[in-house]
């Protein structure tokens, strides 16, 4: 079956011509007709998509209610998975508004938490939604789109690389499993105690030991999140592969939503994926695109 995503913005994205949603839209619409992806889209979205001409006669994109009438709370639910398998969502693309009080409402967190929990994407910038449609044309064998080369230029990118505790061992062993795609980066950087222990895990590799594979800034809970957030906002970071463990209470969840703001304050330059499976998959397709 094709595809089927949940797709919301907040109005910061839809409320002038050149806002992100229609960015968006006008970047990828061929790649969204070839993959013949479904949308379920929240109703200030769909009418603002429709307003403006856009999407014209695909049927994929189908209208739900608004926000306050229960639209995003039924797309949390979709993602988990309801009867039937046309409402069981593969994912999330929700562009947020990092200063809009909707984008902490608790159908947004939940929003994020089950595409993690359940290994589906939560893309909630521009540049994450480009670079996933593109990840899944060449998984469908379709030919590389010369307009997203920008989003693999690794040799000129930073990458980000952070774990909660109880996924460290799952960041270690996709950094191992990826070493070769990933050592590519110009950059790569991470905080305290995950960045060391990608460290040792390069050197065993045979990664000069005199030069760190991963530049180290603080632990999370002394800073390193919001030191990371600092390159993400100078666009010194492009990619951020975070490894969140959504079942327990984060101590310092201020800082941790400091990082995430970042990211979709710069929707169009910075990607983020937040759960191993995504991360793999765009791992596999990294490597296919450049062998292509």
């Amino acid at each position: 079956m094709p595809i089927c995503l949940g797709l919301a913005a907040n109005k910061l994205h839809h409320q002038t011509e050149d806002a992100a949603l229609f960015s968006l839209l006008r970047a990828c619409e061929a790649g969204i007709r070839e993959l013949k992806l479904g949308f379920h889209a929240v109703g200030r979205t769909y009418d603002a998509i429709a307003a403006a001409g856009m999407m014209q006669g695909y049927r994929g994109l189908v209208r739900y209610p608004y926000g306050r009438e229960g639209g995003l709370m039924r797309l949390v639910a979709e993602v988990v998975g309801m009867e039937g398998d046309e409402r069981t969502l593969d994912g999330a693309i929700y562009l947020m508004d990092p200063v809009d009080p909707s984008s902490i409402f608790p159908e947004a967190l939940a929003m994020k938490r089950q595409c993690v929990i359940h290994g589906k994407p939560f893309l909630s910038t521009v540049a994450s939604t480009r670079d996933w449609i593109e990840m899944e044309r060449i998984h469908a064998g379709l030919a590389r789109d010369r307009n997203a080369d920008r989003f693999h230029d690794y040799e000129n990118q930073t990458l980000a690389l952070i774990a909660h505790d109880a996924m460290k061992p799952t960041m270690l062993e996709f950094a191992e499993r990826n070493f070769d795609l990933l050592s590519r980066y110009r950059r790569r950087v991470g905080t305290g105690t995950t960045g060391q222990k990608l460290n040792e895990m390069a050197w065993s590799k045979g990664w000069p030991a005199d030069k760190p594979w991963v530049d180290r800034y603080n632990s999370g809970p002394l800073g390193g999140d919001a030191q990371i957030a600092d390159l993400v906002l100078d666009k010194r970071c492009q990619r951020a592969i975070f490894f969140e463990d959504p079942h327990v209470a984060r101590q310092h969840e201020a800082d941790i939503q400091l990082l995430e703001r970042a990211v979709t304050t710069v929707t169009h330059d910075a990607v983020c994926s937040t759960s191993p499976q995504v991360a793999q998959r765009w791992c596999d397709a990294a490597v296919k695109r450049g062998a292509a």
